[in-house]
């Protein structure tokens, strides 16, 4: 495998106000796919910041036109290793990516996705993961891999009700900033330009609070969600989408990408729906 030290970094890490770290997932050219390098640094930058105690509150951000397209479907792994353990066998992948992302809900400090374009798949799950979520208005979560496949992360009843959760996993369509707020899986919507400034007042008045009281009331909340089954579906749910791969559906899918190429196998299975590839000529190599 290749020597991560010897790739240039995918992040950006900066410091926009006293006591709150910013990270950016700088892979603009690839719409933030997250491959296993952007995921592992990710995830070390937030422990880090989870570690310093000059820091109480993080910010996750995309760098370019949208927050993340989902993972990198486009071979950029190829080279990489998986950014953590987990153990083997069927559902690896699902079980991988869902710790990962719970794996934010574990830390000790507040963690907010800042999210503008298009957040997608496992962009979606990484948001999800987030503590606080707000959103341009304009901004596009939707899950289209549900159109060949399982969702890695199922969230969708928890945070988004089962009526809208189910239109979503049935159809595969997105929806805007404004509905996701409306929903519930969003906390507030901004106008694009005022996103990163109404980010960075919230995190700001989560400053205010001593980090060990914050830390604990943020537990309290996942506490209360784990009590309720949410860690335990989500969990379930990733035996749900080991067990997709196996439908043939799924495997013609595959099929269809490894001989057309995964572009075009994209646009061709978003082309009756009028969305995401079919609306721009140039997609970034994510989604699932």
């Amino acid at each position: 495998m290749t020597d991560p030290a010897k790739r240039p970094s995918v992040i950006l890490v900066d410091e926009p106000a006293p006591r709150v770290r910013r990270i950016t997932l700088n892979r603009p050219d690839k719409r933030n796919a997250l491959n296993h390098q952007l995921r592992g640094e990710l995830i070390e930058a937030l422990q880090d910041a989870d570690l310093d105690d000059e820091v109480r509150v993080s910010i996750v951000r995309g760098a370019g036109t949208c927050f993340s397209a989902g993972y990198d479907l486009g071979g950029g792994n190829e080279g990489l290793d998986m950014p953590h353990f987990t153990a083997g066998g069927e559902g690896h992948w699902p079980r991988h990516v869902t710790e990962t992302w719970m794996g934010i809900w574990d830390l000790a400090k507040p963690v907010i996705a800042q999210v503008h374009g298009y957040c997608l798949a496992g962009g979606s799950e990484l948001a999800t993961g987030c503590d606080l979520v707000y959103v341009a208005e304009d901004a596009q979560m939707g899950y289209p891999a549900v159109r060949f496949g399982v969702p890695d992360m199922q969230f969708h009843a928890w945070f988004l009700g089962m009526r809208a959760a189910m239109e979503m996993m049935v159809t595969g369509d997105s929806i805007s900033g404004l509905e996701a707020v409306r929903l519930g899986w969003a906390n507030r919507a901004f106008p694009q330009d005022e996103l990163e400034a109404g980010v960075l007042d919230v995190a700001q008045r989560v400053a205010l609070i001593p980090s060990d009281i914050v830390q604990l009331n943020k537990r309290t909340v996942h506490r209360a969600m784990d009590t309720m089954g949410l860690r335990a579906s989500i969990r379930n749910g990733t035996e749900l989408c080991a067990l997709g791969t196996k439908q043939p559906s799924f495997v013609a899918f595959i099929e269809e990408m490894r001989s057309k190429g995964l572009t075009k196998a994209l646009q061709e299975r978003d082309e009756p729906f009028g969305d995401y590839r079919t609306r721009e000529p140039h997609p970034a190599p994510a989604d699932g």
